[in-house]
């Protein structure tokens, strides 16, 4: 079984600082880490690179990223214990710095959800794109959803950007905030006026959704900057929900085995999209904070 699981590359381990300047406060709402020692689920598709704490500590100190959002990542199952102590590390340091979504099962306990709201946990992730990463059936979500409700939670999906007709219903049925990590993996090179684009802005405008225009290397025709075919999708998203857009490296950008960007680049993309000096600070800070509850 190992054998059949690839290595995954590792990020560039020589971030550059960015040509823009992120506002203070700035949120990075979307990374994984990979310290050695945590154990593996067997059910994972892909190996990690080692993407320790102290990385991507020096990773945020060169980009001007203030505060974090761990989300777990599939290769750890339900096993929160990598970003949690990592939420725990960092806000010893400085109050308030780390926020989690982890990943659970639908007969998690109130005491259990309890202790993961106190130690920083503010969602759950449901990945159908990645082995593993889905422990709860698609019919169990309005359920999960009514038992993480009174803690102010959300559920964050990531999924085959072909699945998003498919699941608009299942969406329409949950009464908690939901999330979508890199642009609902709607391939920028099919354009806005695309069926899966187009659900996806109904999606937004609804008011109920928070996309992360962040993963612009899994979307674009390349994997490299810059990323000119992403930018009408994430100006389409802004136009149509301008609270409820948020950003992310996605660091250290695992299940990738071609070539990963510079995450200096990844900001200065951003900065392209995004060049008005308010809104910035709205994605990159205010809706964040709020969402997360900084």
């Amino acid at each position: 079984m190992a054998g059949q699981i690839r290595d995954c590359l590792p990020p560039d381990r020589n971030p550059r600082k960015p040509n823009v300047v992120l506002p203070k406060g700035a949120v990075d709402t979307h990374v994984h880490v990979f310290e050695p020692g945590y154990k593996l689920s067997p059910d994972r598709g892909y190996n990690p690179p080692d993407s320790t704490l102290a990385d991507l500590e020096h990773l945020h100190a060169t980009l001007g990223i203030d505060r974090v959002v761990f989300t777990q990542p599939s290769v750890y199952g339900v096993d929160n214990s990598a970003i949690l102590n990592g939420v725990a590390a960092l806000n010893a340091k400085t109050a308030d710095r780390a926020r989690a979504v982890v990943a659970i099962t639908a007969d998690v306990v109130d005491n259990e959800l309890k202790a993961l709201d106190a130690s920083g946990a503010r969602g759950v992730r449901l990945n159908t794109d990645n082995k593993g990463g889905m422990p709860v059936e698609i019919d169990a979500i309005p359920d999960l959803a009514a038992r993480i409700a009174p803690f102010g939670w959300h559920i964050e999906f990531l999924f085959p950007g072909k699945d998003i007709i498919e699941l608009m219903p299942v969406f329409a049925k949950i009464t908690v905030p939901i999330s979508i990590g890199h642009f609902a993996y709607q391939p920028a090179t099919a354009g806005v006026e695309a069926p899966g684009f187009q659900a996806l802005l109904e999606l937004m405008r609804r008011g109920n959704t928070w996309i992360k225009i962040s993963g612009a290397n899994r979307v674009s025709a390349t994997d490299l900057p810059p990323y000119d075919d992403v930018k009408p999708m994430a100006e389409a998203l802004i136009a149509a929900a301008p609270d409820r857009i948020m950003w992310g490296t996605d660091w250290p950008h695992p299940n990738k085995y071609i070539v990963n960007p510079n995450d200096g680049d990844l900001v200065d993309a951003f900065g392209d999209w995004v060049t008005d000096e308010g809104m910035r600070r709205k994605i990159m800070v205010d809706t964040p904070a709020a969402f997360y509850r900084f």
